[in-house]
């Protein structure tokens, strides 16, 4: 009882310290303005209002999560009143339209003739008023936000009051404002601007209507913004207008804009006019080429669309070997696609999945193609094995089942410990360790068949100090030469169009500041690009072209280390590709 009744009287004193010294105090600081940026540090004495440093008595303070903020500070810079009524012992604040009175003795908060709880609202500290600013943001109009990184808060506030609108249901009607960061912009230079929209019955704002609030102005000139606001009861306020000032300083052109701001994922659209003239005639940057030939490539893509059952490629693989397929189901009926490993020796032989790319079966080609090489280049860690017995036939993987004109996709990395005969085949009927010997070896009909000794090519390219927009061109068979293997069901030399199966791994040391984009330039194109370890989609749905335009794959600061890609050609995309490294200057 008597540490309870200490704790009352130390409340009480605190409370009146806050009356002797902060509310007599004269507004040293007060700040007159039609608007007021003010900076608050977490638990430092240090303050700013618009380019005014303060020092604070009592600074703002975290309490049970919350951000508390200085009353009487606040008041002075924003022309509300925080005082001391004797007669009552109650704290007054009057913010626009609003009668907040604070009372320690009875621990509430009067705001219009409702109680609040003293504590969830207010507290004091050091003797002085802290008021939880969530709770006071809407009765001021005020716009705030909480820079973790700096432990700051920044408090936009419009000074120029205009009124409150009652309506026939005795709801206000909200008012609109805002202004912009800065007074003036240059050509091309991102408008930033700031909301100071509100509610006066703190109910929040339901709805917007801008008129003329471009991002950015590439002609000098006066430029009219206006607002119009709604709240959740369809009450609209007043047009609030404003103009942005765009002086004729240069500061990026139309053609930068967007591959300075676009985000990571970005589409940047432009006429092909205007793509071509700028892009096609760019330098390539220098790269160094290592084929890394130690995972044997088996491509199965021929007859990409199969008519009838049989085997659609075969060859024997010991050691490391990726395992590729691309297929549509051009038969009349239900298939079911599988690939066989056969052991022709003596002795147990052992293959392990170490990566895999699969898909479910669709008819949309450049889904499946991208979906598969996702899947692929996630890099997930395997460890299936399976043992095939002397001169057995097993089934190593078996794909779900597909209907006509349904294709597939699918990547798979394997080790073995002994030499596997593996085929690719379709089928109609039951899986048996009989089937790879009862069907038929299929045609040849155009595409990629074969089996080629490079399955990884490492680009290391010089991306330090070059100052043009520079290119990598993959799948152009000139300066990215297709690789060469063999069709030994055909008996001959072949080449893989489109490097299929193939993984690029493109490495810059220490990359200069620039943009990485991509344009299909070769036709219709869809998959994904792994950069830094992140898979980022091209595009994040449907298809490209390039009449689309480019997409932002990348950005790096000039202070990394490194940047890494990976890509595979997706299956049913065309070639070839451009990417384009844009050197990026710093901006100020």
């Amino acid at each position: 009882m008597k540490s309870h009744l200490r704790k009352e009287i130390t409340v009480l004193l605190a409370f009146l310290v806050f009356l002797a010294s902060a509310i007599t105090a004269p507004a040293a600081h007060a700040v007159s303005a039609s608007s007021s940026f003010i900076l608050l540090y977490i638990d430092k004495s240090e303050a700013f209002v618009n380019e005014e440093q303060i020092h604070l008595d009592s600074p703002a303070t975290i309490i049970n999560g919350s951000t508390f903020v200085p009353a009487k500070f606040l008041g002075d810079s924003m022309k509300f009143k925080v005082e001391w009524n004797d007669a009552t012992r109650t704290i007054q604040m009057t913010p626009s339209g609003y009668d907040i009175v604070l009372s320690a003795d009875n621990k509430t908060v009067t705001t219009n003739g409702v109680d609040t709880p003293f504590d969830t609202v207010a507290a004091i500290v050091n003797g002085r008023l802290l008021v939880k600013l969530t709770w006071l943001a809407d009765y001021m109009g005020a716009k705030y936000t909480y820079n973790e990184e700096l432990r700051r808060v920044e408090i936009v506030h419009f000074q120029t009051p205009e009124g409150i609108y009652i309506d026939q249901d005795s709801n206000s009607r909200p008012v609109a404002k805002f202004t912009t960061a800065k007074p003036a912009y240059r050509l091309g230079e991102p408008v930033k601007y700031i909301d100071l929209s509100y509610d006066p019955d703190a109910e929040g704002i339901a709805s917007y209507e801008w008129v003329g609030n471009k991002e950015v102005f590439f002609k000098a000139g006066k430029y009219p913004v206006s607002l119009k606001v709604s709240d959740r009861h369809g009450h609209v306020s007043k047009v609030f207008q404003s103009f942005v000032t765009v002086t004729d300083e240069p500061y990026l052109s139309e053609v930068e804009y967007p591959i300075y701001t676009k985000p990571v994922g970005g589409f940047i659209k432009s006429d092909w006019g205007t793509i071509w003239s700028h892009f096609n005639q760019m330098p390539a940057i220098p790269k160094k080429v290592t084929e890394v030939s130690d995972r044997k490539l088996l491509v199965s893509d021929s007859p990409e669309e199969f008519t009838e059952k049989g085997i659609l490629y075969q060859d024997n693989i010991n050691g490391k070997a990726r395992l590729y397929a691309d297929h549509i189901n051009g038969t009349k009926q239900k298939m079911t696609m599988a690939i066989f490993a056969t052991n022709n020796s003596d002795k147990p032989v052992t293959i392990q999945t170490i990566n895999k790319g699969e898909v479910y079966p669709s008819v949309y080609a450049n889904l499946i193609g991208s979906e598969a090489s996702v899947d692929f280049l996630l890099n997930n860690v395997y460890d299936q094995k399976l043992t095939v017995p002397p001169h057995q036939t097993y089934v190593y993987a078996k794909l779900p089942d597909f209907h006509p004109g349904q294709g597939v996709n699918l990547f798979y990395d394997v080790e073995t410990d002994g030499e596997l005969q593996i085929s690719f085949a379709v089928t109609d009927q039951r899986l048996t360790p009989t089937t790879v010997k009862e069907l038929p070896f299929l045609a040849f009909n155009g595409h990629v068949r074969g089996s080629f000794p490079v399955s990884e090519l490492k680009w290391d390219i010089d991306a330090s100090s070059f100052t043009k927009t520079s290119v990598l061109t993959i799948g152009d068979n000139k300066t990215d030469l297709f690789v060469k293997g063999y069709d030994v069901m055909r008996k001959q030399n072949v080449e893989n169009s489109g490097n299929y199966g193939v993984v690029y791994k493109i490495h810059a040391n220490k990359p200069r500041k620039m943009a990485v984009m991509i344009m299909a330039k070769g036709g219709v194109f869809k998959g994904p690009f792994k950069i830094n370890g992140e898979i980022i989609p091209v595009p994040a749905s449907g298809v490209i072209t390039a009449f689309d335009g480019m997409q932002v794959l990348a950005r790096t600061t000039g202070t990394e280390d490194a940047l890494d890609i990976e890509f595979t050609p997706p299956a049913g995309s065309a070639f070839p590709i451009d990417l384009i490294f844009y050197p990026l200057e710093e901006k100020k």
